[in-house]
């Protein structure tokens, strides 16, 4: 599968995730946030690592970044700021925003402005199982590109007790796992010797083929 080029701007817990696991699958990663800190701690996982406000269309022109197949726009809490680059982005011509919201009335503002997609990472599981229409295990789908998809995974029983490591869902299944969510608490980028149990929800970068091949194979 040929890699692509994304643009990640905003570095907290959900986007520094999101960054360094594309760039685990092969693809070009540019990180961008405000906080000098905050890019020197992901520099050596992904390409490139940049110190900028994303809210300057000068800097943003300067980075090469109407070059890239999709941006993901992270900055949640700061309204203002995630609205101007999102439609900072889509005057440059990114075909595929995707933005992070902090509220429905910041997601009607970010689809207004031409977001491609928007995202409520912490939103409550509830909500969003409730509305789901599928039956399988498969509760949530967060389209990154044609091509890569974070997923959110009800643990199948096979799982249960076992460790990331045990599991080695990478090789068997093609799952970057991202974080697992326990009831309210949420294991951001956990470890090899993490155990999986009952009721548990892992959160996963994929692509569309793996994840039809294990819903055929596993959920049927």
């Amino acid at each position: 599968m040929k890699s692509k080029q994304f643009v990640v701007i905003g570095l907290g817990r959900f986007g520094s995730s999101v960054a360094k696991t594309l760039y685990s699958l092969g693809n070009e990663v540019l990180a961008i946030d405000k906080d000098e800190k905050t890019v020197q701690n992901i520099s050596d996982y992904v390409t490139h690592a940049v110190q900028a406000d994303a809210t300057d269309e000068a800097t943003i022109s300067s980075l090469g970044i109407r070059n890239f197949d999709v941006a993901i726009v992270t900055i949640g809490s700061d309204i203002q700021s995630s609205v101007m680059v999102t439609l900072l982005l889509k005057e440059l011509g990114i075909k595929h925003v995707i933005a992070k919201a902090h509220n429905d009335l910041h997601a009607k503002v970010l689809y207004k402005i031409g977001a491609d997609r928007v995202v409520f990472p912490e939103r409550d599981m509830g909500v969003r199982v409730a509305h789901n229409l599928c039956t399988s295990n498969i509760l949530d789908y967060i389209e990154l590109s044609p091509d890569y998809n974070i997923v959110e995974i009800s643990a199948i029983e096979e799982w249960y007790n076992k460790t990331l490591r045990e599991l080695d869902m990478r090789n068997r299944y093609g799952f970057n796992v991202m974080a697992i969510k326990r009831g309210k608490d949420i294991n951001i980028s956990p470890k090899a010797d993490d155990v999986i149990k009952s009721g548990d929800v892992l959160v996963v970068i994929s692509t569309n083929e793996s994840i039809k091949k294990f819903e055929h194979d596993k959920l049927r």
